[in-house]
């Protein structure tokens, strides 16, 4: 049962984390602009934010092995489709799709550990199925450069049906079903539903603001929509019988405190590893595979800490660690912006591992600060509604800070061209790589000292900006660490 459920949410785990480094392969293979690329990432995030909470509900009603087996098949036939997609299009479906199935799998595999184990073995089982997806993720970004360097970008995902066969196999073999009996009502499609489409409106108005601009009618209109149907949800939520988003969990001042700590946390760390990759890549100029490695210290450090972290909890109480984390984190960000345009890659590992250090310090307490925060039988609710809450804080995170990188690239590049020392060519190549953030493209038909001026002024250009993101990244953790003042102290941690 343990081997079945730590195979399938690697499969989920690595193949999200994949995705970060293959970015710039897929634009400069498929054409697609930035604010298309952002939308491989968004369509995933959104499909699993929507449902994350309806799918872990399914498995209590129809059957957590059930929902899971249909969840790890959804997810590798989604893949191949993802592998074999001709165009952009196809390839943001498939990834949509593919956050569906991964919204069913990843909630029921905690669900079974659950059901499987007793109490005296459960908090084990979860922490080895904890480790163990935390080495996935770092094999992930390692294993995914290794692929686009030497393959293509297309194996990356055409790797998750061979993974899933034996995870369906075991699954039916070994794994018995469970369910919740005393689980009433039906699921909460209606509120899926309005998340789904406020979600993805809101993200569609703030992507495609660098556009068409904050004032045009699409942007205006999509944000619109997108907060109108956020009421509703709200509206939805609070009348429904069987809400996927219980809102009473959160007059627990704790409860809202620890989700507005998650959101602004995992936001900035969403933001920070989307752009990572294309400073490496394309400012630096590194290949896929050290674009992934320099992900490992911030996992190995998260994988070989985690229980020294949670010693922390024991011994000191939630709000310091929850303080005390983002802070180092905010550390981490803001050191990144420092080596980007250097050429230096040891001096990226460095602040990764600090980043690391900050998230290890930060997650145990919070964790189990959301579990503590309300009553016992509401655990499960309450850790996927912040499981929720991490994943749109990683879709609001791209679409927000994509749309201010894009913007501040746009600009710099457009100050450039106001030179009227720049050669023609020069200032067309650099014309053409606008709204883009891999420049081959826009250099593929100049050569010699007007290449390598077009070329220094557009990876300049990129490394401002990203260097700016990362010190925003660096702003919201220092936030969520301002928002763990309001967790009350350890004496009262119980009264709350």
């Amino acid at each position: 049962v343990l081997a079945v459920t730590i195979l399938a949410s690697s499969i989920a785990y690595i193949d999200e984390s994949v995705v970060n480094v293959a970015l710039p392969a897929i634009e400069t293979d498929l054409a697609a602009s930035i604010v298309v690329i952002q939308w491989l990432v968004n369509a995933y995030t959104l499909c699993l934010s929507a449902f994350l909470l309806t799918g872990g509900a399914a498995g209590d009603l129809f059957g957590r092995r059930r929902i899971f087996v249909l969840g790890i098949a959804i997810f590798a036939v989604m893949s191949i489709w993802c592998g074999r997609s001709p165009n952009i299009s196809q390839l943001i479906l498939a990834r949509a799709s593919q956050g569906a199935g991964a919204a069913l799998l990843i909630p029921c595999s905690l669900a079974i550990i659950g059901a499987t184990f007793d109490e005296s073995e459960r908090g084990k089982a979860i922490g080895t199925w904890a480790g163990f997806s935390a080495l996935a993720g770092a094999v992930g970004p390692l294993l995914g450069g290794w692929i686009v360097d030497h393959f293509s970008w297309r194996w990356i995902f055409l790797i998750n049906p061979v993974l899933a066969l034996p995870a369906i196999w075991i699954a039916l073999d070994k794994v018995p079903e469970s369910r919740d009996t005393e689980a009433k009502g039906g699921l909460d499609w209606r509120g899926s539903l309005l998340a789904l489409v406020s979600l993805g409106s809101l993200a569609f108005g703030l992507m495609s603001a660098p556009v068409f601009g904050w004032s045009s009618l699409p942007v205006m209109g999509a944000l619109l929509i997108g907060l109108l149907l956020l009421a509703a949800l709200i509206r939805e939520e609070a009348r429904s019988p069987a809400p996927m988003l219980p809102l009473r969990l959160f007059r627990s001042r704790t409860f809202s405190a620890v989700n507005l700590l998650t959101l602004l946390l995992y936001a900035a760390l969403g933001g920070a590893f989307f752009f990572l990759p294309f400073a490496l890549i394309q400012v630096e100029g590194f290949p896929a595979v050290l674009a992934g490695a320099v992900f490992l210290p911030f996992t190995l450090i998260m994988a070989t800490l985690s229980r020294w972290a949670g010693g922390l909890l024991d011994r000191f109480g939630a709000k310091g660690p929850l303080i005390i984390g983002p802070a180092i984190a905010a550390l981490g960000f803001a050191l990144l912006a420092l080596p980007i345009g250097t050429g230096s890659y040891w001096a990226f590992l460095v602040p990764v591992a600090i980043l690391g250090l900050g998230m290890v310090v930060a997650v145990a307490p919070l964790t189990a600060t959301v579990i503590s925060a309300v009553p016992d039988h509401e655990t499960g609710v309450a850790a996927g509604i912040n499981n929720a809450v991490a994943s749109v804080a990683n879709l609001l995170a791209v679409a927000v800070l994509g749309a201010l990188a894009l913007g501040l690239y746009d600009r710099g590049l457009a100050r450039e061209l106001t030179d009227k020392s720049v050669p023609s060519e020069v200032a067309r190549a650099i014309g053409d790589a606008r709204g883009q953030f891999v420049a081959a493209p826009a250099l593929a038909t100049i050569q010699g000292s007007d290449r390598q001026r077009a070329e220094s002024i557009i990876k300049g250009s990129l490394a401002n900006s990203i260097r700016t993101i990362m010190l925003v990244c660096a702003v919201l953790a220092l936030a969520g660490a301002a928002s763990g003042i309001l967790l009350p102290s350890p004496r009262h941690r119980r009264s709350d």
